[in-house]
């Protein structure tokens, strides 16, 4: 599947996190630069604080899920347009892993399995870390990783990650 069909309903996963001054803010932000760029937002996770897995000695985050769905661009470009929102919102990439205003990561994209220069799907990581399948178990349950064909739900009771991941805002409304 190549993605990005105009006339055709697709399906992508993007995890957001901010550790950096306000964070919640910073994710808000990001969403409306989402919408913006005309990703369709269909539904949202809550909001997790979590503790820094890689890189120990920072800010705790706050990571949260968004569900798009409908007439997406293909991923690289998906890919390219969050990018662009994290430079908009003072995303530096100084140190490896460290302090962020935001975060973005492509996780999914419909079943795709896809490697490339500038993009690899599912998520190379998305199976290891609990902060990322926790809120993505939220609202998408029953979505098979295509690599592994297991449930979101599955991955997330399988995964080695101790890591603390403690709900920080319940979605009230789930629609952006």
């Amino acid at each position: 599947m190549e993605g990005g069909d105009q006339n055709s309903i697709t399906r992508a996963y993007v995890g957001l996190g901010s550790n950096v001054g306000d964070r919640a803010g910073y994710l808000l932000l990001a969403i409306h630069g989402m919408m913006r760029a005309g990703l369709p937002i269909k539904r949202l996770s809550s909001v997790y604080e979590t503790e820094p897995v890689d890189l120990r000695e920072q800010p705790r985050f706050l990571n949260m899920v968004a569900e798009l769905e409908g007439a997406l661009p293909p991923p690289e470009a998906m890919l390219r347009a969050l990018l662009h929102i994290e430079r908009e919102l003072g995303r530096h990439r100084q140190v490896a892993r460290g302090p962020r205003t935001i975060d973005l990561d492509l996780l999914l994209y419909a079943d795709l399995q896809l490697r490339t220069e500038l993009l690899i799907l599912p998520h190379p990581r998305l199976h290891l870390r609990r902060f990322v399948l926790t809120p993505l178990a939220e609202i998408a349950p029953l979505t098979i990783h295509p690599s592994f064909g297991k449930t979101v739900r599955q991955l997330l009771a399988e995964v080695n990650d101790e890591s603390a991941v403690r709900l920080w805002r319940p979605a009230r409304d789930r629609q952006p």
